[in-house]
């Protein structure tokens, strides 16, 4: 029987969507949304309706009976703390989604989107390996400081998909590697997977590990009390901002693109060199730091997203860290064939879907 699956993954100004007969993508396309449009909507929850008919619109253009479905999955959203998997999008999780309990972000939108669409069908709605991904070991949660606990915060659904194709290539099953992967795009997050579990990370978005194109990273932490009560930023909200958007490489270069860099440093900028040395650096520290939490016995290092395109940060990386393993390069991101994965396996039988609890 051949699986019929819609995927959803909806970013700030654009939802993408692809359709899947099993593990074969028929199509994918991007549908953009003007400013003019997204200007009319207070909440990222309020755009859901606005959505579903720019993705129902597009599917009767292309002449797509939605009945043939077997089952949406969309991105997962901001939920509480999790174990990876594929779960079914139930009323707990379209609670939370809803009210943003965990934290705005156009990814809510990815469980409720899949699940509106499949309810009138009578299929299931699936997400799968959300951001909210979390299964630090508790000696990976102690901070040094009691009232903050480390949490996970990672690009789980890319991650644990180009692990996958990783164990494939070496004819091993997922759960039989330990790999350490470092996803560097807008965002980055290392992590190290252990026996199909994420057992330790460096959360790029709030302040843990390298500097990303846009985000701090750690920083001297009393420098940083110092500057919060500096009044150079007022509020709680306005320093995020400072060390999440307005930080990183374009808070040093004015600019967030690792090709704008390399073209600076090849026309002689030596600040440029110097930031990117220090990308280069800083996650080649964040990746030896990871693999000796399994005593160096590292299968693989793996290095994904856009940034793993840029040759000379990834032989950077290489040239500081292949001692330790295989440095295997799987550049891009593979969200969607990730998130239709996910549901084919459920839908195959070959994993159980998970049931997502209110806190």
């Amino acid at each position: 029987m051949t699986y019929n699956i819609l995927t959803i993954n909806p970013g700030s100004t654009s939802t993408k969507i692809a359709l899947f007969e099993d593990d074969q993508k028929v199509s994918e396309t991007v549908l953009d949304h003007s400013a003019d449009e997204m200007a009319k909507f207070d909440k990222t929850i309020d755009q859901l309706d606005f959505r579903y008919e720019v993705i129902m619109n597009y599917l009767r253009e292309q002449n797509y009976d939605v009945t043939k479905l077997d089952a949406c999955v969309g991105r997962g959203g901001n939920l509480h703390p999790i174990e990876a998997g594929t779960y079914i999008v139930n009323d707990a999780i379209v609670h939370d989604l809803t009210v943003a309990l965990h934290g705005d972000h156009a990814a809510n939108l990815g469980g409720l989107l899949a699940k509106k669409i499949a309810d009138p069908l009578g299929k299931p709605s699936y997400i799968v390996d959300p951001t909210a991904v979390d299964e630090l070991t508790p000696v990976a949660r102690i901070s040094g400081m009691p009232d903050i606990s480390r949490r996970s915060l990672i690009h789980a659904l890319n991650i644990r998909a180009v692990t996958r194709e990783y164990a494939k290539s070496a004819g091993k099953k997922f759960e039989e590697v330990t790999c350490v992967v470092a996803h560097m795009g807008g965002g980055c997050t290392t992590l190290i997977i252990k026996e199909g579990k994420c057992v330790d990370m460096y959360n790029g978005l709030d302040g843990d590990g390298a500097f990303a194109p846009t985000r701090s990273g750690a920083v001297p932490v009393g420098d940083l009390i110092r500057l919060c009560y500096s009044g150079k930023y007022p509020t709680a909200d306005a320093m995020m901002k400072r060390a999440v958007g307005d930080a990183g490489v374009v808070a040093y270069l004015g600019t967030s693109d690792m090709r704008a860099v390399n073209k600076m440093v090849e026309e002689g900028n030596e600040k440029a060199k110097i930031v990117r040395d220090a990308f280069i650096y800083q996650h080649a520290k964040d990746i030896a730091a990871l693999a000796t939490v399994n005593f160096g016995k590292i299968d693989a290092i793996i290095l994904t997203g856009g940034i793993a395109y840029d040759k000379v940060i990834v032989k950077g990386i290489e040239d500081r860290v292949s001692w330790i393993a295989p440095v295997v390069v799987i550049p891009g991101e593979r969200e969607m064939i990730a998130l239709a994965l996910g549901a084919l396996r459920v839908l195959q039988g070959e994993e159980e879907a998970k049931i997502y609890e209110n806190e």
